[in-house]
């Protein structure tokens, strides 16, 4: 019961800075659903990203609560009829004055209490109903590593069939109904019949329009980014899902292994021997002091400690590691050759 309460708690607390977070954002982007989503999308969609960022599964990781938040928020609204009608013709602001006026659901603010009875449960997500479902569209998207690092989105081009109504009936939602005939006294015998429905003739349509796919800071290769029901249509049943999977995109400075980056730096042989003083611009443009007053070996690999990459839904960094090489003179003068001795003889 307390564990339930301090939830509760929380998530009450981060739905103030899930309002502000959503600025700029539709409530549409945020559960990834096309503006025309139908009740079911909506709330398949909600089921879905609920279950990904539900704070029982992500504890501890802030970004993860808050992003839960905006998406029972952006339910909140989109669930609502009355609500989503208001925010469809007037945006957020119509919305904020329909509900400082007394709109209905006015003063209240979200409650999510309601959403987790509808879904949770006692804190699990009920199961999906199984239902007939397109393919899912798998697209390799390479994301830089300053976007990887910092957060950012790209703008994707997406063609897919979308199915239309068309002239005509066809035979739809066919199923097998048992049914017994009597063959004699007292005999019967089992049949099996298709039983089909009449229903509007449609037909496949080619479609194109751009898509925002968000890149979360510290995400890894292999990772998707999910437009719930994007995917190929299908009739008579449920889109698949398109999903973006992230590639880290090769960089001219920095190489990343996991949470750690990896760079080469090189130094003149005088520096290697004396010291040096030098900073490495990272992806933020922000400059990592990697100066040194010893001596430093030619291969030799250092660590900055939290220089790396963000950890995805962490406020830690991973490592950043640098190999000096060491640049030697092409020639030597004899001059310099007996300087060296006296110095180093």
């Amino acid at each position: 019961m307390a564990n339930k309460l301090l939830f509760l708690l929380c998530v009450v607390a981060l739905s103030h800075y899930a309002l502000v977070a959503i600025a700029g954002k539709s409530y549409y982007e945020v559960l990834q659903v096309p503006k025309g989503a139908s009740d079911e999308q909506i709330k398949r969609a909600y089921r879905k990203l609920a279950l990904k960022y539900h704070p029982d599964k992500n504890q501890g990781n802030e970004e993860a609560n808050l992003r839960f938040a905006e998406i029972s928020n952006a339910y909140e609204v989109l669930s609502d009829s009355e609500k989503r009608n208001i925010y469809d013709r007037h945006g957020e602001e119509g919305l904020k004055q329909h509900m400082a006026s007394g709109g209905r659901g006015g003063g209240g603010g979200m409650n999510f209490q309601d959403i987790f009875s509808q879904f949770f449960g006692g804190g699990q997500m009920e199961e999906e109903e199984k239902i007939v479902k397109g393919d899912d569209v798998i697209v390799e998207l390479d994301a830089t590593l300053e976007d990887l690092y910092m957060g950012g989105s790209l703008k994707v081009w997406r063609e897919k069939n979308v199915i239309k109504p068309a002239p005509g009936k066809r035979r739809c939602n066919c199923r097998n109904e048992v049914y017994h005939k009597q063959i004699g006294p007292g005999m019967f015998q089992q049949m099996t019949e298709q039983v089909c429905e009449q229903c509007q003739n449609v037909k496949h349509e080619r479609e194109g329009y751009f898509l925002t796919v968000d890149i979360e800071k510290g995400m890894q290769d292999g990772q998707e980014v999910v437009f719930y029901e994007d995917g190929e249509p299908i009739i008579d049943g449920e889109p698949g899902d398109l999903k973006f999977r992230i590639r880290t995109a090769p960089h001219d400075v920095f190489r990343r292994e996991g949470n750690d980056l990896h760079t080469t730096v090189t130094i003149t042989l005088v520096q290697a021997l004396v010291g040096f003083k030098k900073t490495v611009k990272h992806l933020d443009e922000h400059l990592v002091d990697i100066s040194s007053k010893g001596i430093t070996k030619p291969k030799e690999v250092r660590r900055f400690k939290g220089e790396g990459m963000p950890l995805h839904f962490s406020t830690k960094n991973g490592d950043l590691y640098i190999t000096f090489e060491v640049l030697f003179p092409a020639s030597l003068s004899e001059d310099q050759k007996t300087k060296i001795k006296e110095v180093l003889g």
